[in-house]
């Protein structure tokens, strides 16, 4: 056991990242194709094709998911992934090729490094390109790359942040596993005991307790569209699409135990769940999975921030 989204057989992850701007994409792809839920929490997400994940639209299985950063200019490297998929024969075939359904989401990173340089239809062929089903990287890697925490009192005052995974399995051979690029501008990352371990810094370097600092502020916060924690949950449990869409809604929890706060107005907090369908049981386990999702989704959190500041 890995330990994190790569428990899920049948799925594969990417990553590609420009160190120097602060900027990348990850890529989970599902070759054979799995159902796919969303849930957008926060209120200034940025995301593409998450309408076609409603139950009540026709298609049940998407081939790929991608997280990027650069806003949304970064939901270009999407494009580069279904252009990387359809010439491997990937996708929802209608007659005369084959259409990769890939849906995204992004998060804001452009403060951090080069404001000038996103992921493109490039970076996300590349990160199809260095797709495994054997290794992983956390922290720093892919749209983790140039994510932070803490900017309520500027950039100079933030902590690094990055992408993190886990994944936890059932004596019956349940699965559900997290990835999650963690982004938070107006929020602290908090472990046990109610501590924080990443947020924003005084210049002693202790903690300022974001959510006092924002009643404090009250109306004199200007930080629209700067936020975002993005991810996908994964299963190898057979859901139907509104099953995986009742499972992303219930992993957000796993985000409001350990970053606050979450899903403002300030957010574009959005959450994916994959099922590849491999374990079919008489009767789905929708509640098991949503309360495992929950709970990977707030250890994937913690190793992002946690890998991303080895000395935490």
């Amino acid at each position: 056991m890995k330990h994190n989204i790569l428990d899920i057989k049948g799925l594969k992850v990417g990553q590609a990242q420009n160190t120097e701007a602060k900027t990348g994409v990850t890529v989970v792809i599902a070759e054979k194709g799995a159902v796919c839920g969303v849930d957008v929490r926060g209120a200034a997400p940025g995301t593409r094709e998450t309408d076609l994940l409603n139950p009540i639209n026709a298609m049940e299985r998407v081939q790929a998911v991608v997280l990027s950063g650069g806003s949304a200019f970064g939901l270009e490297a999407a494009s580069g992934v279904m252009d990387y998929l359809e010439e491997k024969g990937i996708g929802f075939d209608v007659g005369v090729t084959k259409v990769p359904i890939v849906p995204s989401a992004v998060l804001f990173d452009l403060g951090y490094g080069d404001a000038f340089v996103r992921p493109d239809k490039a970076m996300g062929r590349a990160a199809c390109e260095a797709a495994s089903d054997e290794i992983l990287m956390e922290g720093d890697y892919g749209a983790g790359c140039g994510a932070t925490v803490g900017k309520l009192n500027g950039m100079e005052h933030c902590c690094n942040s990055g992408i993190g995974s886990w994944a936890e399995t059932t004596e019956n051979g349940i699965t559900v596993a997290a990835l999650i690029a963690v982004n938070v501008v107006l929020g602290d990352v908090v472990g046990k005991i109610g501590k924080i371990i990443a947020g924003n810094q005084n210049p002693d370097g202790t903690f300022v307790n974001t959510e006092e600092g924002v009643i404090k502020a009250a109306s004199s916060l200007s930080f629209g569209g700067r936020n975002t924690t993005i991810g996908i949950i994964a299963t190898n449990v057979k859901l139907t699409k509104a099953q995986a869409t009742k499972v992303a809604g219930m992993a957000h929890d796993g985000l409001a135990r350990c970053i606050r706060p979450i899903h403002t107005t300030l957010d574009g907090d959005t959450l994916f769940c994959m099922s590849t369908e491999e374990l079919e049981l008489p009767t789905a386990p929708v509640d098991v999975v949503g309360i495992l999702a929950a709970k990977v989704t707030e250890q994937a959190v913690l190793r992002a921030i946690k890998t991303a500041n080895p000395q935490i």
